[in-house]
């Protein structure tokens, strides 16, 4: 199998909001409040409570018997009789038991550690479109803020004869689709924000405060393809279940063995009065022993035979489930080289397009020509920045995906 390690090193260039929640302590307050979350882990509670039960010997039989017609015997009628019986499963079967019902138990607490991890990319992707959003309503803020001057300029110019009317015209059918935008951008934060409050079991009406990329942060993430099969919580639970039903056939082996019992009669006799005897009225004690004879085995090989059939369903899903991560693991990480190759990118055309702006700008104010050329070179950088923000975003999510997928969060 092919290995290799992946550290992606990123130096962000925006803006910091100090008093913002970061994705990370939403991972905490998902993994608090959230009730799917925890009622896996109750299901792992209540897996380690039949540890003790499959641990335990059966209940001890008493029996209470009056003998309505006394039987005579020598010493006296019999009266009532008691008996008190226990039976012993074979040697080991109760360690056998226990092991196979501890490693159910631990399978259950590596789904809960996956249905955990799944959570933290869930938050994930919720939190980082609505980051995204903020992104794009503080874009189209600023671009609309521009257009206002642009409109001031062109009407200033048109007022003094050094400009078309026609230009305050463009700027006022941009200035209307930025206002449009905005608008809409403005909408779509609620159900973003009701989409990730839902996965925190909070109200929809609770305040969503995301903290931007921040200033000069350095991400720094290492990854190995390794770590899939080493620390995946999915892989790691269909190993315990194996084990599992290994120890589980181990235990109908056991089962299929007799089974010893131990047991005490005690009979009240009453004294004849008739006649003096030895032992007159003398209860009587007798310790009885007593073995199950499993002679009917079909149960027990079809139980056997389940067992076996389990394994080999569990091998077949683990490797299923294996090539599954591996297959992701390598889309994952082409989907994260893209979107830093499109960040570069979108960064060198933003400086560019800005550097051109200022030159047209710059000309348009001298010799009050080529508006037209400023606003479509304005519109150009308005899409690089929305483009720019959305492969920040796909990235984030890709990395979050990627924290899925090697179970970055279980170290």
């Amino acid at each position: 199998m092919k290995k290799h390690i992946i550290c992606i090193c990123i130096a962000l260039s925006f803006v910091v909001i100090s008093t913002a929640q970061s994705v990370d302590d939403y991972f905490k307050l998902a993994a608090e409040n959230n009730p799917s979350l925890q009622a896996k882990y109750k299901n792992f509670e209540a897996a380690l409570q039949r540890v003790a039960q499959v641990s335990s010997l059966s209940d001890p039989t008493l029996t209470l018997g009056y003998f309505i017609s006394p039987v005579e015997t020598r010493v006296g009628p019999q009266r009532a009789r008691f008996s008190l019986s226990q039976m012993f499963p074979w040697f080991g079967t109760l360690s056998a038991r226990e092991d196979a019902s501890t490693l159910l138990a631990e399978a259950k607490y590596q789904e809960f550690l996956n249905a955990r991890n799944q959570l933290y990319y869930q938050v994930s992707a919720a939190y980082y479109p609505l980051l995204e959003l903020k992104e794009f309503i503080a874009i189209e803020q600023e671009n609309l803020t521009i257009l206002n001057t642009y409109k001031d300029i062109a009407t200033a110019k048109f007022e003094h004869d050094q400009g078309a009317m026609v230009n305050v015209l463009r700027v006022d059918i941009m200035r209307n689709d930025a206002i449009t935008n905005l608008a809409i951008l403005e909408k779509k934060e609620k159900p973003l924000e009701t989409r990730l409050n839902a996965l925190l079991n909070r109200s929809v009406d609770e305040p969503i405060e995301v903290n931007n990329y921040l200033l000069s942060d350095t991400v720094i993430s290492v990854y190995s393809q390794d770590s899939i099969l080493d620390s995946n919580p999915l892989l790691h639970e269909l190993d315990l279940k194996i084990q599992a039903s290994k120890a589980n056939e181990q235990v109908i082996v056991l089962e299929g063995l007799p089974k010893l019992g131990v047991g005490l009669d005690y009979v009240i006799v009453d004294p004849q009065s008739e006649m003096t005897v030895p032992d007159n009225g003398k209860d009587v004690f007798m310790p009885m022993v007593s073995v199950s004879l499993p002679i009917y085995r079909g149960k027990y090989k079809a139980a056997k035979k389940e067992a076996q059939l389990l394994q080999e369903s569990f091998s077949l899903q683990r490797q299923e489930i294996s090539n599954r991560l591996i297959s992701s693991y390598e889309m994952v990480w082409f989907e994260l080289q893209k979107q830093l190759s499109l960040i570069q990118l979108y960064d060198e055309q933003i400086l560019e397009t800005e550097e051109s702006l200022t030159l047209i700008f710059s000309a348009f104010s001298n010799s009050g020509n080529d508006f037209e050329e400023v606003l479509r070179m304005q519109q150009q950088l308005l899409l690089y920045q929305k483009m720019k923000a959305t492969a920040w975003s796909e990235f984030r999510m890709s990395l979050a995906e990627m924290d899925y997928i090697t179970a970055k969060s279980n170290y």
